[in-house]
């Protein structure tokens, strides 16, 4: 039976938005080893069959974004479940959540701003959210031309393919098929995941599952 996922390695999830964010530099990182996949995986749209995929080495954070996290940079918390923590539990460590693409990269630019880490995203020239306006909650076409440096040392969102060689748990993992996981870093779902059966309906602290290959959670 397919399982709805309550949250998982970042990407987009039924309640909103969890994500990780990654940069090129290294403090409270996780670094991952690049490499060149040419072996096709079952299940996967990026590893397939004739395509050579190369993948630099990049540090990402190994948790989700918190809603402690979110709200240090952009003053606000627009998680769904911002109360009423699980026993045992920190409010604060929970993930954040009910956050758009366009939350996301501006966190990533603020966070990299008050770090004095060099932006990756910019629009119109400008690498500072304060000039790009007010944070669409629908679709924008002047906010979906925003470009990225991925030279720059600031934060950013894993790419799709950044994402997927991560929860694989990297190159040596992927490598080798007798490694794979059903799910990321085990094939038991109850030791790595929320989801709808296991949660009681609500999100919990980051890093109560066991990480993957990667020791990424």
């Amino acid at each position: 039976m397919k399982k709805k996922l309550i949250s998982k390695i970042g990407g987009f999830v039924a309640l909103g938005m969890v994500f990780l964010m990654m940069s090129c530099q290294e403090s409270g990182l996780v670094f991952v080893e690049g490499s060149v996949i040419s072996t096709p995986i079952e299940n996967s749209e990026i590893f397939v069959e004739g395509r050579t995929v190369v993948i630099n080495d990049f540090y990402i954070s190994d948790h989700e974004v918190t809603q402690y996290e979110y709200f240090s940079v952009m003053g606000r918390n627009p998680s769904y479940f911002s109360r009423n923590p699980a026993v045992n539990e920190l409010q604060e460590n929970r993930p954040v959540e009910c956050v758009s693409w366009y939350d996301a990269i501006v966190y990533c630019n603020k966070k990299s701003i008050q770090e004095k880490l060099k932006p990756c995203y910019s629009m119109n020239g400008s690498v500072n959210p304060e000039d790009w306006g007010i944070i669409p909650s629908l679709f924008s076409e002047e906010w979906n031309k925003i470009d990225c440096d991925f030279s720059a040392n600031g934060y950013r969102l894993p790419t799709e393919v950044e994402w997927e060689y991560v929860a694989r748990g990297g190159g040596k993992f992927i490598g080798d098929g007798s490694r794979q996981y059903t799910y990321s870093g085990s094939d038991t779902i109850d030791n790595v995941a929320w989801y709808e059966e296991n949660s009681n309906g609500i999100t919990h602290e980051v890093k109560k599952k066991d990480s993957n290959q990667l020791d990424i959670y």
